[in-house]
């Protein structure tokens, strides 16, 4: 009796180990990232890791390394988060290779990071006819501007937009059936940002310089931290309400141009800035940028994602600029150097604050 006893209990402990790998295997996915060697990119794939999915493949065209550690992380966290981390070294414009490679990998999910034509993406859906979710990285750029804000989700599109080639991809994708799910961040920052935006800030204040603003400098705009950011893309992976949707990603509150010099001095350390207003119609500046924001009013209703998703952002404005500052600007590390020619050309003339 005794031996039957041990039996059942093996059997016992065998069924509930097979449950375990059974749970694990169904929650992980096979997942591919367009990009994910750069700044967004960076972040979701660590999450997604964190989130205890085994193996992530990052497409890229190999001109980059395929791990980098980021600034603040720990020797053990970079080495186990490199061991889950494949690479496909490709163009995503060598369609066939595309369809190839892609259909042998069998992804089941496929977060598009860096596509900006849909011509891009039918290749992706062509050879992966399984696929459970496709979630695309679109712009909050793509809405008509338009004098009645904060932009929703259901508001009028700019075919001419800067980036009329996600609204093309979005089209694409709400008429190929595929589950999908679009995010429109409005303006990112954060540590390792490609874009320079508080960089430009960051360069100003440490030099001891004034900032030169455009106008009245009470444009109201919002920027949202690339962590929240890579948040939210996870929180829409295998989420059915988030299938076939499309959400703005920001933070909450919203800010003008001379609010975020004064935030951006705050996290710095630095003294209050000097603020110069300017009229931009008084100066050529050519084809260099003066000022990194668009100068009109530019922000986004969060309220769909927080309903749907639960995504409540992690940083507010100043706590988001501190950990962008620390862990990026204040290490001696930024991504374009200080250029303050139109500075020069700008307090150079006599100016008038509006």
């Amino acid at each position: 009796m005794l031996n039957i006893w041990l039996v059942l209990e093996d059997c016992f402990h065998f069924l509930i180990h097979m449950e375990f790998e059974d749970t694990d295997d169904t929650d992980s996915k096979n997942i591919l990232i367009t990009g994910g060697t750069s700044f967004v990119g960076l972040f979701l794939s660590r999450k997604l890791v964190q989130e205890g999915h085994q193996v992530i493949t990052l497409f890229t065209r190999g001109k980059a390394p395929i791990t980098q550690q980021l600034p603040g992380e720990s020797d053990a966290e970079y080495a186990e988060f490199s061991s889950k981390v494949l690479h496909l070294k490709g163009h995503r414009k060598d369609f066939d290779f595309v369809k190839t490679s892609l259909s042998a990998k069998g992804f089941n999910v496929v977060y598009d990071i860096n596509g900006c034509e849909a011509t891009e993406v039918s290749p992706i859906l062509e050879a992966l006819p399984n696929l459970e979710q496709f979630i695309y990285c679109s712009s909050a750029r793509v809405y008509h501007k338009s004098d009645l804000l904060p932009h929703f989700e259901t508001d009028a599109m700019d075919p001419k937009s800067w980036h009329k080639g996600k609204l093309e991809t979005q089209s694409l994708l709400e008429m190929s059936g595929v589950n999908c799910t679009s995010i429109r961040p409005v303006y990112i920052y954060g540590p390792l940002n490609y874009n320079p935006v508080e960089e430009w800030f960051f360069h100003r204040l440490k030099a001891g310089r004034p900032i030169p603003i455009p106008n009245a400098g009470n444009q109201i705009t919002q920027l949202g931290h690339v962590k929240d950011l890579a948040t939210a893309f996870i929180k829409v992976l295998g989420n059915p309400k988030a299938s076939k949707q499309v959400y703005n990603i920001s933070g909450t509150k919203y800010v003008t141009f001379d609010g975020i010099a004064w935030a951006c001095a705050k996290a710095g350390g630095f003294p209050e800035p000097e603020i110069i207003h300017y009229n931009p119609k008084d100066f050529d500046f050519g084809k260099k940028k003066a000022f990194p924001f668009r100068d009109q009013h530019f922000f986004a209703s969060v309220e769909k994602a927080s309903k749907d998703l639960g995504v409540t952002p992690e940083y507010d404005l100043l706590d988001g600029l501190t950990d962008s500052y620390n862990l990026d600007f204040d290490r001696g590390t930024f991504r374009k150097e200080a250029d303050f020619t139109i500075d020069d050309m700008i307090l150079g003339k006599k100016l008038v604050s509006v």
